[in-house]
């Protein structure tokens, strides 16, 4: 596919010459190509890409004639992992709407500040998450919502829930100018300081990620997805979602993750393509049901979000001898994707996280917004059509976090002379201990080494003397007990003396958000 350069929300950026207009573009050519192919699949129900098709222009139809949905109306989602999750997604893409997946762990105080501040009309919630609305509804936090809808069987307090079936009847959809430069969602950032900013993606960056995906990855029609990443995130959704439906592969759908649900999936729906954070891979191959089966149907292998121990990635390659590893590295903000791990490379690339992806353009600056020199470390700025627009009505951020096209990430990173990219830490997880520089990462690959470490997260607590200290937060292998004091002299036979923590604590799991990343200012706030 050849790319060319276009300018899109003021910036020339590299972009696919061949591509869908829209993301109801793309469904509606692959179920033009693959009419029989399944696209959905979750708890013995099965949709092809025609049936999913009909249904996204039903629900389309009725939220457009019965409820009045616009182009640039907001319709919120509250709900775990459906297929009518993924039906609405499209169903608002056909009208130009945007729709904000929420997420679904958050309280009632962080859910309503998203629906206020998107102004959404519509608001559809799953029973589960019903007495989050109902408590915010006590509040009159979001007086502001014209339309609630309900997916299950239970009885709300209010009457006014309307139930999803009747977006499901026959209805005929008119046509909306929607471009390619159109919102298409606001996913709000899950921000450690400060208020969530919801960042704008446009089809024009969700179908470029999902091409990204399709390039690299050298999936086609035959790929099958298992999907228990949170669809509100923008691994599941376009990651996995957006991207099996451009290939005219398959989702299979998980509620939420468990391991020996995971496990079963896998294999009993010829699962070819997983993507998960490192965490899930752990758990499943840790699990005892997992040596009981065969992967071989298993041929692409993606992660990120945390870094991979050399452990975990030795069984990976072990147990799914078939599949390609590609460590992935990406944001809200860079509509999933920004580096992608090729499929063959060289060992001492390893801990890298990839080249940027084909439309993407990064660079290395210093402190002053200078270049800095292949190898050296700065922040990571990220250029391509992938860039959400801009924060939904947030102007203070939308001017403080691009630089001449660019989006600032808030990593620290280095490019090397081949053009890998290398994550070193996140600019606020740097560890100043004395005016030494600590990156966090690196202690905690060298701890991940440990034979009886499972999970480690490393942060820099104040300190008296030096400003910061190291703390290592660690999770022991099942049955394993460690010292203090091991760690310690593991780190120090490995790593500068300033670079050993000083703290050490163990616990049963660390504190991660709904898309598993680890929550570190949660780890420096821990009792030691």
């Amino acid at each position: 596919m050849n790319i060319i350069k276009e300018v899109h929300f003021t910036r020339e950026v590299k972009v696919f010459e061949d591509r869908p207009d829209t993301l109801s573009a793309m469904l509606k050519e692959t179920a033009r190509n693959y009419p029989a192919g399944e696209a959905l699949v979750m708890n013995g129900n099965r949709l092809t890409y025609k049936e999913m098709y009909e249904k996204v222009e039903q629900i389309a139809g009725h939220l457009q004639n019965s409820l009045g949905v616009k182009k640039r109306d907001r319709v919120a989602l509250l709900l775990g992992n459906s297929i009518e999750f993924c039906l609405l997604v499209f169903a608002c893409a056909r009208l130009g709407a945007i729709v904000v997946p929420l997420n679904t762990r958050l309280k009632e105080t962080e859910l309503s500040f998203m629906i206020q501040q998107s102004n959404s009309k519509i608001l559809v919630v799953d029973d589960e998450f019903l007495e989050k609305v109902e408590g915010m509804r006590d509040l009159d936090s979001i007086g502001h919502v014209q339309h609630f809808f309900l997916i299950g069987h239970k009885t709300p307090n209010r009457k006014d829930y309307l139930p999803f079936e009747i977006l499901e009847q026959p209805s005929t959809v008119a046509d909306v100018y929607v471009t390619e430069e159109d919102p298409l969602f606001i996913m709000y950032t899950s921000g450690t300081t400060g208020q969530p900013k919801g960042a704008i993606g446009s089809h024009l960056g969700a179908i470029h990620s999902a091409i990204n995906y399709e390039h690299v990855l050298k999936t086609n029609d035959k790929a099958r997805t298992l999907i228990a990443v949170p669809l509100f995130h923008v691994t599941g959704l376009i990651g996995q979602l957006f991207h099996m439906v451009k290939v005219g592969g398959t989702s299979v759908i998980m509620r939420r993750f468990r391991t020996e649900e995971y496990i079963r999936l896998t294999v009993e729906e010829n699962v070819s393509f997983l993507f998960n954070v490192p965490t899930i891979y752990i758990m499943m191959m840790a699990h005892p049901d997992f040596s009981v089966y065969n992967y071989s149907k298993v041929n692409c292998i993606a992660y990120g979000g945390a870094p991979m121990s050399s452990e975990t990635i030795y069984k990976l390659k072990k147990y799914f001898p078939n599949s390609y590893l590609h460590n992935a590295y990406g944001a809200t903000e860079t509509s999933s994707p920004a580096t992608i791990m090729p499929q063959k490379f060289h060992d001492s690339k390893v801990a890298s996280v990839g080249l940027p992806v084909p439309v993407g353009e990064m660079r290395v600056v210093n402190d002053l917004d200078e270049p800095c020199n292949p190898g050296e470390v700065g922040e990571l700025l990220i250029k391509g059509p992938m860039i959400v627009e801009g924060y939904w009505n947030n102007e203070i951020a939308n001017q403080t976090s691009f630089l001449h096209g660019f989006w600032r990430s808030g990593d620290l990173a280095k490019i090397d002379e081949d053009g890998f990219v290398y994550i070193v830490d996140r600019k606020k997880d740097l560890i100043n201990r004395g005016g030494e520089k600590i990156f966090s990462i690196e202690v905690e690959n060298v701890i991940y080494n440990h034979p009886k470490v499972h999970e480690v997260a490393v942060v820099g607590v104040p300190d008296p003397l030096f400003g910061e200290i190291v703390k290592a937060v660690i999770v022991p292998k099942a049955d394993e007990t460690i010292k203090s004091q091991e760690i310690r002299d593991f780190v120090a036979d490995r790593l500068a003396n300033y670079k050993v923590p000083k703290l050490v604590e163990f616990v049963s799991e660390l504190p991660r958000n709904a898309a598993g990343k680890i929550i570190k200012n949660v780890l420096k706030n821990v009792q030691h």
